[in-house]
């Protein structure tokens, strides 16, 4: 029982997989239909045609492994990409699917089960690589894939097989035509004699045996001439001289003569019988046969529905005794498959039982990981809010960073040191238009003065630009401004330090020029005014040069900004 239990699980295995392997075809062929069906044109493309000569190609370059198919390792023709992205021709692809439905090969079987889609991208790339004529070295032509065999069909050197029926003859294209007319043994040339097209190396026979315009003479008479074939047959007919019987051969007369002498009926008397005795006994006997044929014509129809229905009547018991047959297997198969489930019930009805702790067992974990997962899924709508309120301390405590390093360095007095590092990238960086200015922190006057800054370009603004530093002042809306006087009125002094303890520093000063912008209040919502100072404050071959100075020392330079107090009261 276990082995029949085997063997109809193989079955329906088997049944499925054919099934399986029939969809794909199916998909397979319409895929192959969908462009034809949309196209106007031909239904035979070059790439069919191009099968014949697919492994013998020649290519201008080094053909591509990706338009190789891996099945029959020739150019891939009419290319089908399937979902994993291997590119296969669609021709062999469907050879392949045909043997897997016989049940012979299961090699590549999971090819065919995926998603197959025709890859057009490709199909264009392969269309139009260059090859050589396949009649090369004799054709050097050299043209795309995708119009090899426009160019075969009318290619000189292309091997033809001689058209005439019959003919085995294989030639080039340039010597057909001269075979076909001339030389061809197999060709049709109109006989001499009748105009009839026949075979050329027939003709002679024809001539000898059935032409109807060669002139015979008559087998019977030597000396009677006629003057063509055709006319013999109906010479034969009534030609007087052949040998015949007699009319009344089958009324028991046994004479044989010319058909001159056995049509006189002189014979008949010769022996005594009048010809109308005959005639009257023949007809006698023609009565009798037609009666006869008559009897019998009636015995079968009579006859013929009695053997419709005994072949009906036997059709249908030997029907009934193969349904008989089948009914009786198939009641034997249940009868057997009934034992065995009495007899395995008993084993199974504890597994049954055992499976169904083991699947409620099953349901008590998956509620415990559903509410796990609900619990996991509140941990994460709180991390992401703690993670939320995070990032707004983060960026709050950044700005408070920032504020209290102003605060370190600010300065109350007018003055400000300003130490840049990185002096040389940080001026590689604005030549290339990265941050082209510098800044410092502010500074102010007084506690209650005027709030200004220092700007800075390294590689140089304006006129100065790649050959000079520039340093400007800015002055910045601050919170004391609406008690100060406007406009900004004190000389300001900007400097290059000298780092090399001699003191010799590099400083520019200026007056403000009370008609500018930027010396006027800044406004409470911009962040400065205009910058003031010196394009061209020192060029940067003296800045880099160490003669008695030395301005950058360990790729660090040093600027200094002051104003002059003088006249300035505080609040």
């Amino acid at each position: 029982m276990a082995t029949r239990d085997t063997n109809v699980r193989r079955s329906r295995e088997s049944s499925l997989q054919s099934e399986e392997s029939m969809r794909a075809l199916e998909e397979l062929r319409l895929l192959s239909e969908e462009p034809r069906m949309k196209s106007t044109g031909p239904m035979v493309s070059w790439e069919s045609e191009m099968a014949s000569v697919q492994h013998s190609l020649k290519f201008v370059l080094k053909l591509k492994e990706e338009f190789i198919c891996p099945i029959c390792r020739g150019v891939v023709l009419n290319p089908q990409q399937n979902s994993c992205g291997h590119i296969y021709c669609f021709h062999c692809l469907q050879e392949l699917l045909l043997t897997l439905h016989n049940g012979t090969v299961k090699v590549f079987k999971h090819v065919f089960f995926l998603q197959v889609f025709q890859d057009n991208c490709c199909k264009r790339e392969i269309s139009s690589l260059e090859v050589y004529c396949t009649n090369s070295p004799a054709c050097t032509s050299v043209l795309t894939l995708n119009h090899l065999q426009e160019h075969l069909r009318s290619c000189q050197y292309e091997q033809l097989q001689c058209t005439n029926p019959g003919c085995r003859m294989v030639l080039q294209r340039r010597y057909l035509h001269e075979h076909l007319t001339n030389t061809c043994p197999h060709r049709s040339e109109p006989c001499p004699r009748c105009r009839q097209l026949l075979q050329f190396s027939l003709i002679q026979d024809h001539m000898q045996s059935s032409c109807p315009e060669v002139e015979v003479d008559c087998p019977n008479v030597i000396t009677f001439l006629f003057c063509v074939f055709f006319q013999l047959t109906e010479h034969r007919d009534s030609c007087p001289e052949v040998h015949t019987d007699c009319s009344y051969k089958k009324f028991g007369c046994s004479v044989q003569g010319t058909r001159r002498n056995v049509r006189s009926n002189a014979h008949l008397e010769q022996q005594g019988t009048s010809e109308t005795v005959l005639q009257e006994e023949a007809l006698l006997r023609q009565r009798e046969v037609h009666s006869d044929s008559l009897l019998i014509a009636g015995l079968q129809n009579g006859i013929r529905p009695l053997l419709q229905q005994s072949n009906s009547h036997e059709h249908s018991i030997s029907t009934a005794q193969r349904t008989l047959s089948r009914q009786e297997d198939i009641l034997s198969s249940i009868q057997l498959e009934i034992q065995q489930v009495s007899r395995g019930l008993g084993p199974s009805l504890k597994e049954l039982e055992q499976l169904r702790k083991s699947l409620d067992a099953v349901m008590e974990e998956v509620s415990a990981a559903e509410a796990l997962k609900e619990h996991l899924g509140t941990l994460e709508e709180k991390l992401k809010h703690h993670s939320g309120i995070f990032d707004l301390h983060a960026t709050q405590f950044s700005l408070n960073k920032e504020h209290l390093q102003e605060l370190e360095v600010m300065s109350y007095d007018g003055k400000l040191i300003w130490k840049i590092e990185d002096f040389r990238k940080r001026r590689e960086d604005e030549a290339r238009g990265q941050a082209p200015c510098l800044s410092s922190v502010p500074f102010h006057t007084g506690r209650c003065g005027y709030k200004m800054a220092m700007k800075t370009y390294l590689n140089g603004d304006g006129e100065g630009r790649g050959t000079h530093l520039s340093l400007y002042v800015v002055l910045m809306p601050g919170d004391f401004d609406a008690l100060l006087p406007w406009p900004f009125r004190q000389t300001v002094s900007l400097s290059v330090l000298d780092q090399s303890g001699a003191g010799n520093h590099r400083s520019l000063s200026f007056r403000p020029d009370l008609t500018t912008k930027g010396f006027q209040q800044p406004a409470a919502e911009s962040v400065s005014n205009i910058a003031v100072g010196f394009p061209c404050f020192i060029p940067l071959n003296m800045l880099e040069t160490s003669q008695n100075h030395v301005y950058i020392k360990d790729d660090t330079l040093f600027v200094k900004v002051k104003v002059d107090m003088a006249g300035l009261d505080q609040l």
